[in-house]
């Protein structure tokens, strides 16, 4: 008898069972796996400096000339709240998804004090939660590079685009080192994705593909720009 088929619906509710059982576990050494005991401080600053190297040195292409207090942006795989707290600190509205329960409590614990953050849980494969807004930018690190499933991720990107305002960036990071091992119960080793395997993506889900950084290695950064 063959193996029976691993459905994209068993695929999403591995990944949001993997990740509450990971949150549980030690969510800050799952989000960043630098430290297994990080303090707040520390936890929080690792944040800080993700924005400092991936969003500080990129204004030009994220404001395009909007001042960053005025801007509504969307962070996907938020996460314990690491990278949106930085972004809280920069932006004027931060919305911000999660596919695990536990991982989107202690975001929102985390975030308590910050009533332009609003965090949500996903059904992992779209951005339906959300309410009807458009974005100014939207931000995604160490999230895509776990998910096994190639259409999950494409769906993500048609997401991000739906909710975009023209001409707005999406930069985000995904698995692009081609020799890794992947299955489709692994959600911690996700599908790479070659330049050419990105340009594709880009193209058919409307976006331009502008810029890119790391091809061939397990950060693999894109600026995909809303047509």
């Amino acid at each position: 008898m063959e193996p029976q088929e691993f459905t994209l619906e068993q695929q999403i509710e591995k990944m949001r069972s993997d990740w509450d059982a990971r949150a549980q576990e030690n969510a800050r050494y799952y989000v960043n796996t630098a430290a297994d005991a990080w303090s707040d401080e520390e936890f929080f600053r690792s944040g800080e400096q993700t924005v400092a190297d991936e969003i500080l040195t990129d204004m030009g292409n994220i404001c395009q000339g909007k001042n960053p207090e005025r801007m509504r942006v969307l962070e996907i795989g938020c996460g314990a709240g690491r990278v949106t707290r930085a972004l809280a600190q920069l932006f004027g509205e931060v919305h911000a998804v999660d596919v695990s329960g536990e991982m989107v409590a202690q975001a929102r614990k985390a975030l308590a004090g910050a009533p332009h953050v609003f965090v949500y849980q996903n059904n992992g494969k779209d951005l339906s939660v959300l309410p009807a807004l458009l974005f100014d930018f939207a931000f995604s690190t160490i999230v895509f590079q776990h998910i096994p499933n190639r259409e999950v991720i494409y769906s993500y990107v048609r997401e991000v685009h739906r909710l975009l305002r023209p001409g707005a960036l999406f930069k985000f990071q995904v698995q692009g080192d081609p020799t890794v091992e992947t299955s489709p119960e692994d959600t911690w080793v996700g599908v790479p994705f070659s330049e050419e395997d990105a340009v594709r993506m880009a193209e058919e889900c409307g976006f331009e593909p502008r810029y890119r950084h790391g091809a061939g290695e397990q950060y693999f950064w894109l600026w995909f720009f809303k047509k």
